[in-house]
């Protein structure tokens, strides 16, 4: 694996997780903010999905194998996890708020390990951006 795929895959994998509890969450928010808050974390979910196969498809043109199984998931994930059942609609936009802006930052540190792939870099340079008005449109809602 070259540098850049191992940091592709490690970006993988989080965005893979974080759209996993986008659902979870998505699925067990309460509260005066539900419809607001539920509607928003599937646009979230979608705008995940399209960097998680964007990602991906980089892997593979890299000459790489993209691995999104749970068990790796499961194994090698640095978002936080989120707990099961009802979750209150403000904890919910914190949560995400704190989960975006982390992963962002976890990416940005990143750059560095792939500034020889400047195409790699472009697609997290991508991801970070969009991470981060996520994780403002989370936040304006706290204000």
């Amino acid at each position: 694996m070259t540098e850049s795929t191992v940091v592709l895959q490690r970006v993988l994998v989080d965005l893979i997780d974080l759209g996993l509890l986008g659902k979870q969450a998505h699925w067990n928010v309460h509260g005066p903010a539900f419809r607001p808050v539920h509607l928003e974390l599937d646009e979230v979910v979608g705008q995940l999905i399209e960097w998680q196969d964007e990602v991906a498809e980089r892997i593979s043109a890299l000459g790489g194998n993209p691995d999104g199984r749970a068990s790796t998931v499961a194994a090698s994930t640095s978002v936080p996890p989120l707990e099961g059942g009802p979750i209150q609609d403000r904890e919910v936009i914190t949560g995400f708020a704190q989960r975006l802006t982390a992963t962002s930052t976890a990416i940005a540190a990143k750059f560095g390990d792939v500034e020889a792939d400047l195409a790699s870099q472009d697609v997290l340079i991508g991801i970070v951006a969009g991470l981060d008005k996520a994780a403002w449109f989370f936040r304006a809602q706290l204000a």
